[in-house]
């Protein structure tokens, strides 16, 4: 098992000065990571050119730590990225597998779609097909860069288990596989242990994250907290200290054959450099405890 952090985990200290993503690579090293994962807009501002620059400083950052490069993720949507232009959307993901292949980047995370809402609505089942083919475009380019591209349960459209996998199993592309976000799908309100059995097959990269969860009809937490697909309060905490059944995910993992890259990204109120370290040294505690 090799470990990552997704520098997005130190994004609230980004943000507050305290910390630069550099600085973040070198606290990562420090911790005992063997990895980190960039993130679209933690990491890069401004035209390619630019972000080819930022590839290659954060490329170096991570090599004079001893740390590798896990994966790059970016945000995605095929139907409504670009003004809604599929092509030009496919296209602007694929410079993006340019910069995961700069960066040296075994593999790339996409996003697929926030969905159509409102008086167009439709079915996910309806919009497999066009999904499917721009993804599947995306990850045939992306093997000419030697970088595989995967989809996250992310974002609530494309979130649950079922949904992801019909779309793996509707690209079928060698390529293509998934990134298991192990507490994302309390966001879709399924068991995250169920639906990660459900996955497990086609995973490729794994985000351990945990979160604290309270029912609809409880006291309303505030600020911090945000709704699941249903309605229920989720809010972001230490590997450990939530509601997701972290080391079962891990098992069935384990018991499906993955002993790939596992990457924390946390997402909790408390300080990121604290809520990174104690959540590694957990997720390195439950990962040796499994038989």
């Amino acid at each position: 098992m090799r470990y990552s952090v997704s520098l997005y985990s130190f994004f609230s200290a980004i943000q507050k000065g305290e910390l630069t993503p550099l600085d973040c690579v070198a606290k990562a090293a420090e911790f005992g990571f063997d990895a980190v994962e960039a993130v679209d807009f933690v990491n890069f501002h401004g035209d390619f050119e630019e972000r080819k620059a930022q590839a290659l400083e954060l490329k170096q950052a991570a090599a004079d730590q001893g740390l590798a490069i896990s994966s790059l993720a970016v945000g995605a949507d095929f139907l409504n990225g670009c003004q809604g232009d599929t092509e030009k959307e496919i296209q602007r993901v694929k410079e993006w597998v340019d910069l995961a292949a700069l960066l040296g980047a075994p593999r790339m995370r996409h996003d697929i779609t926030q969905g159509v809402q409102g008086a167009k609505a439709q079915s996910y089942e309806s919009l497999v097909p066009v999904l499917a083919e721009a993804v599947g475009e995306v990850a045939e380019y992306a093997a000419q860069k030697g970088v595989g591209t995967m989809t996250e349960n992310h974002g609530y459209f494309s979130q649950d288990s079922p949904r992801v996998e019909r779309l793996y199993t509707a690209v079928n592309h060698p390529n293509f596989g998934l990134l298991c976000d192990m507490g994302n799908f309390l966001c879709a309100d399924e068991d995250p242990a169920l639906a990660v059995a459900r996955v497990a097959p086609y995973t490729r990269y794994v985000h351990a994250k945990d979160f604290l969860w309270k029912s609809f009809y409880s006291d309303d937490p505030g600020e911090g907290a945000f709704r699941s697909r249903s309605g229920n309060f989720l809010r972001g905490t230490i590997i450990g200290h939530g509601c997701v059944p972290v080391k079962q995910c891990l098992s069935i993992l384990k018991a499906a054959g993955f002993d790939g890259t596992i990457a924390i990204e946390f997402e909790g109120l408390e300080p990121p450099v604290e809520g990174v370290r104690i959540g590694l040294a957990n997720l390195k505690k439950y990962w040796s405890e499994l038989q």
